[in-house]
């Protein structure tokens, strides 16, 4: 019986590494179309003609299937079909979102400016479908392939994996459009295509290892108990309960006051602080022969410093080795920034590459918050922090004019991005049984599209409203749709005192250590 089940593919360490870098692909590249837009937002203007309000409306309307229950539908097809199956589906249904966007804005279906803004849309909507039940594949076929194994490290991976991808699509589709937005929208949608080419070569080892564990079962006569289908009394259950109403209504108020404000922040950068749109010759790097290829090996660094530094040595046993690896890690990551130090300075006066590093800064933040929740608890107390840095942050980047506090604004909403996923996902696992678990963050992340939705079309529409008398080519005045998510920093704080409050009844223990 050893015997065999040394001989799944499950037990090979390489297998399972190549398995994740398969699978990764779909996450990273999912990433990347979520949020490129961002650093096209001034072309997108100068060139396509179109508006903030309208840059807002494709946005949005990305979330509409999720908030109406797409992220539940696809939770229980994934439950009957597969994973297979589903990342199939769901991942040929991004992609195909994704082509029509591309071809929208390349002009095959007319160049007429609302033919190619409708269609832009339409194509973001069967994107947005299919984005986030291709998430909940890759995490539960990571579970598959590593429980039992380095199931930590492995999610920690694949979704450092996914904020590579919106910091490389925010800080790199101006260089790879030349100019020009068509060019970048069709490299965007070539990588979720390219991805689900990867998850199809994934599949046939699937099902390798399906026919290996079945064969494993059927000789040992085990028998595994069915899951309990999805009852809307689950969710009625959950919305009655108070601790659980308020994660989840901290979730749209945190996420809210992140993710939109990420898409206008290179433009804000640009208009506010006089940072470039373009990034000068001095900062290029090239390899081989392209500009784009050399920016990216910067982010790779960046990544492969994060991993190194912030997630591998937590599978160290002894702390020395962590130290001395960690140690290590940053002595070579500090040459390497003293060696690329001219180039850097340069990218920290660019819109898209600095507002870049607020998801990349997550994948050293994120496993620091949560090993840190893991062994001294405080995730309540934890959000009160968060929520006291996005008020900061976006008071630094609306109110103040000074460029390095709204540095220190941009840190500090890295640093409470980092603090959602370390803190909030944890809680919900204390609060909620594990076989409703799903139902649980399906309902918690429909709640959030709600969220995004307003703000990602209420930032654009308000951008214009305060923008309507300042000349065409004038900087564009962010200060009161900006400061209107400090409003989401002050609910924030409030629903975490009221968390506190009803955990101390409740006594879920959010306060105290995994």
């Amino acid at each position: 019986m050893t015997e065999t089940l040394k001989r799944t593919l499950r037990d090979s360490s390489a297998m399972r590494w190549a398995m994740l870098i398969l699978l990764s692909g779909l996450t990273f590249s999912t990433y990347w179309f979520q949020d490129f837009f961002s650093g096209l937002k001034g072309l997108m203007e100068s060139e396509m003609g179109f508006s903030s309000e309208e840059f807002g409306r494709i946005l949005a309307l990305t979330t509409i299937a999720n908030m109406f229950g797409m992220i539940i539908i696809g939770g229980i097809m994934l439950d009957k079909w597969g994973i297979r199956v589903a990342g199939i589906v769901f991942g040929g249904l991004a992609v195909l979102g994704g082509s029509i966007s591309a071809l929208a804005a390349s002009g095959f279906f007319g160049t007429e400016h609302g033919t190619m803004l409708n269609m832009i849309i339409v194509g973001r909507v069967l994107f947005g479908s299919g984005l986030e039940v291709v998430c909940v594949v890759a995490t539960r076929t990571i579970v598959k392939w590593f429980k039992g194994y380095d199931l930590a490290l492995a999610m920690a991976i694949n979704m450092g994996f996914g904020r590579l991808g919106s910091a490389m699509g925010t800080a790199l589709s101006l260089d790879i459009g030349g100019g020009h937005v068509s060019p970048a929208v069709t490299f965007a949608a070539s990588l979720i295509g390219l991805a689900l080419i990867m998850f199809l070569i994934y599949t046939v080892f699937d099902i390798k290892l399906d026919k290996q564990e079945k064969a494993i079962s059927d000789n040992s006569g085990e028998v595994c108990d069915p899951e309990e289908d999805f009852k809307f009394s689950d969710l009625i259950a959950l919305i009655k309960n108070k601790s659980f109403l308020y994660i989840a209504l901290l979730c749209v108020t945190f996420y809210a006051a992140i993710f939109p404000f990420m898409q206008y922040a290179p433009d804000l950068l640009i208009n506010k602080f006089g940072f470039t749109q373009s990034l000068p010759q001095a900062g290029e790097v090239i390899l081989w022969g392209s500009k784009a290829i050399g920016a990216s090996s910067i982010y790779l660094v960046f990544f492969l410093f994060a991993i190194l530094f912030a997630v591998v040595p937590n599978n160290f046993e002894n702390k020395q080795t962590r130290f001395l690896f960690k140690t290590g890690a940053l002595i070579a990551f500090c040459f390497y920034l003293f060696v690329m130090k001219d180039i850097l300075a340069i990218w920290l006066g660019n819109g898209a590459k600095t507002a870049s590093l607020i998801p990349l800064g997550t994948i050293i933040f994120t496993p620091i918050f949560g090993n840190y929740v893991d062994k001294k608890g405080k995730a309540a107390s934890l959000m009160i922090l968060g929520s006291l840095l996005l008020i900061f942050a976006h008071i630094s980047l609306s109110i103040l004019d000074n460029v390095y506090i709204a540095y220190l604004g941009l840190l500090s909403l890295g640093v409470a991005f980092s603090l959602v996923p370390a803190a909030m996902w944890p809680s919900v696992a204390k609060i909620v049984a594990e076989n409703r678990l799903g139902t649980a963050y399906a309902t918690m992340f429909t709640l959030q599209n709600w969220g995004l939705f307003l703000f990602f079309w209420g930032i654009g529409a308000l951008l214009d409203f305060v923008n309507q008398g300042i000349p065409e080519g004038q900087p564009k005045d962010y200060t009161i749709p900006i400061l209107v998510l400090v409003g989401c920093g002050v609910i924030s704080i409030f629903l975490s005192f009221l968390l506190k409050k009803a955990d101390r009844k409740q006594n879920y223990g959010l306060e105290l250590p995994s």
